[in-house]
């Protein structure tokens, strides 16, 4: 059979979770329609879900179409949560991008819509909501294609928009003015078609039109913009054909080598790891060995999505999704596969806030550090940290409403009442010049029994870390390169002030070992030393994270704004007055993005609507900032031999 993996990706509150219940019911998975707001939706498991009526986790679940599988996957659409929808944008060969058609277009649609199309995952929208005092369809199309540079192609005629008699039919291609209109968007990019439908417009069949759409559609040159409302299952039906006869589906291999990708991970009502598999390729069954980067694991259970339910079942075919027990050392991001190699990934900008974590019982602490690493074995990008001496405990955040949800999930789940202290920016260290660093064995200082050279130098800004062999691979055990490798990722972490490097390339460039004295260890601990030489030399740069953000205020409070807005050292690039509401662009450091939150409100009469989201690091003015490091410091010599030995 075919299979299909398809997101549901929105703005908080545009609709996606209603709509994916309502994909469920209309497709059979479900016999009666959950409620957002009554806490009782297919895929809002977690009470906290249930709680606040918002997606924190990736929810699966499998329907049927015809000889199509589908794979569903409702996503977070609240920016806190922003890293749970990167790992899963690439397990997806399609989505639906949800717009509310009051709201239209809003700062998370943008963030998803260039995700996607930077993974070349092709999209399709629903325009939700049609029948809420205020909705438009027409205009969100124009909005749509001047906000996200798409093509939107309008699949839905609509009446009465904006009322409780809001009807929507699906426009038919052979119609005027919808064939021309579908004729010019598909001969925008096919010069064989542009000519037919120029010189011999009659050769044009249906066939051969749906055809040209379809891989169009594929290709993500032409979006598709259906409308409706997923409360009711307005339009639902035209988006179900869409998704079975238009999407690009798969025909997995069950037969070829095992490969796949873990994408999350949970915990078992007995405490046990399960991790989400997603297998493109072959076959897994219980009692299997599968191969990860830190070595082989045994399958002890296999449970897959399939019609709405979890099934347990003895093995697992390729193009579906299950959960997995026994894989005690999976991570998230690991690909399984023969060569048991992790994936590199697309990755969103990283989190800008950090807060420092307290239980309110001093007896807790390990209790509380143990909570926390669970959880950030669920979401790595919290990025759980502690001091050198092990007495606080620090969480990465993208938000305030990320944070509530970590302090609420500590308290249900493990019982453990802990304290959050303000957020502070988390900055980052840029590197200056090309630099190095080398210590050769059995020579003074060098206390371990190996060989390490380094370069470091600096990339394009947003290419992030990488690294690379330029020695002879041949002359030593390749679990030593590995070792290195893994070492030197951890080690920029923490730069010379004790910030994360970004942008920084790594060259391996002096190896020796001395067998059969050397071991893994000895590469892994000096590692640390030469890197930190190497960066010292290149000298690095503390840098904040800055903002690109959209507000909008009624133009009777431009004025009090833009004040607002200077002192806090915006810089407004773009403004537009129009209707009596005035639209600013610009950016502002992260710093300062909840100054402006707070005040807004108040100077624009509760009418302020601010929307922002991370652009870029910049470097600071004033004072050097700096932040305690985890563990030993290779920046100073001594301290560090002495804390390895």
């Amino acid at each position: 059979m075919r299979t299909l993996n398809l997101g549901i990706l929105a703005h908080v509150d545009a609709g996606k979770t209603s709509l994916t219940e309502r994909l469920l019911f209309d497709t059979g998975v479900i016999d009666k329609l959950g409620s957002v707001d009554d806490g009782n939706t297919q895929t809002d498991t977690l009470e906290l879900e249930r709680q606040r009526g918002i997606t924190v986790a990736a929810a699966v679940v499998s329907f049927t179409l015809g000889d199509l599988v589908v794979n569903l996957i409702d996503t977070p659409g609240h920016p806190d949560f922003i890293a749970e929808v990167e790992r899963i944008l690439q397990l997806l060969d399609a989505a639906v991008v949800v717009v509310s058609a009051v709201e239209g277009v809003q700062a998370q649609t943008r963030i998803l819509v260039r995700a996607l199309q930077r993974l070349g995952v092709p999209f399709v929208f629903f325009i939700n909501k049609i029948d809420r005092l205020g909705a438009r369809y027409s205009e969100i199309l124009e909005e749509i294609a001047s906000q996200l540079s798409v093509r939107p192609v309008a699949m839905s005629a609509v009446k009465d928009a904006g009322s409780r008699l809001a009807k929507v039919e699906a426009v038919d291609m052979r119609q005027e003015p919808h064939f021309s209109a579908f004729c010019e968007a598909l001969a925008a990019d096919d010069e064989t078609f542009l000519n037919d439908y120029v010189l011999a417009p009659n050769s044009l069949s249906m066939e051969r039109l749906r055809a040209a759409f379809a891989h169009q559609v594929a290709k993500g040159l032409l979006h598709p913009a259906f409308c409706g409302i997923a409360m009711t299952g307005v339009g639902i039906p035209d988006l179900i054909t869409a998704i079975e006869t238009l999407l690009p589906s798969r025909n997995p291999d069950s037969l070829g080598p095992v490969k796949g990708q873990i994408f999350k991970i949970e915990r078992g009502w007995g405490g046990e790891k399960l991790a989400y598999l997603e297998l493109t390729s072959g076959t897994v069954a219980a009692r299997d060995y599968l191969d990860f980067p830190t070595g082989a694991a045994k399958v002890t259970s296999v449970q897959v999505f399939n019609e709405g339910r979890l099934e347990k079942v003895e093995k697992l075919s390729a193009g579906r999704i299950a959960k997995i027990g026994g894989l005690l050392n999976a991570r998230i991001g690991d690909e399984v596969g023969t060569d048991g190699t992790a994936s590199g990934g697309f990755h969103f900008a990283p989190p800008t806030l950090e807060t420092r974590v307290l239980p309110r019982r001093p007896s807790d602490n390990a209790a509380l550090w143990l909570a926390l690493q669970q959880l950030s074995e669920q979401d790595p990008l919290i990025n759980l940290r502690t001091n050198g001496d092990a007495s606080e405990m620090y969480v990465s955040l993208y938000g305030e409403v990320q944070k509530e949800i970590i302090q609420a999930t500590l308290q249900n789940d493990f019982g453990l009442n802990a304290t959050f202290e303000e957020s502070t920016v988390i900055c980052a260290e840029r590197l200056i010049d090309t630099g190095s660093g080398l210590e050769i064995i059995f020579k003074e200082p060098n206390p371990f029994l190996a060989t390490i050279g380094l370069r470091v130098e600096p990339r394009p800004e947003g290419a992030g870390n990488s690294f690379a062999l330029e020695v002879d691979v041949g002359q030593m055990p390749v679990s030593f390169y590995r070792a290195v490798e893994d070492t030197v990722f951890e080690t920029l972490k923490a730069g010379t002030h004790g910030w994360p490097l970004i942008d920084c390339h790594v060259a391996m460039t002096a190896a020796r070992h001395s067998s059969p004295s050397s071991t893994a260890s000895d590469f892994r601990k000096l590692t640390p030393l030469v890197l930190a030489a190497a960066l010292s030399s290149a000298h690095t740069v503390v840098c904040e994270p800055v903002d690109r953000f959209h507000l909008e205020v009624p133009a009777t409070a431009l004025t009090a704004i833009l004040t607002l807005l200077a002192k806090c050292g915006a810089s407004t690039k773009e403004s537009l007055i129009n209707d009596g509401v005035a639209r600013l662009e610009g950016t502002i450091t992260a710093a300062m993005v909840q100054t402006v939150q707070r005040q807004v409100p108040g100077l624009s009469s509760g009418a302020g609507v601010l929307e922002n989201s991370f652009d870029h690091y910049a470097p600071m003015s004033g004072p050097t900032p700096s932040r305690s490091r985890s563990g030993a410091n290779p920046f100073d010599r001594a301290d560090y031999v002495q804390r390895m030995r």
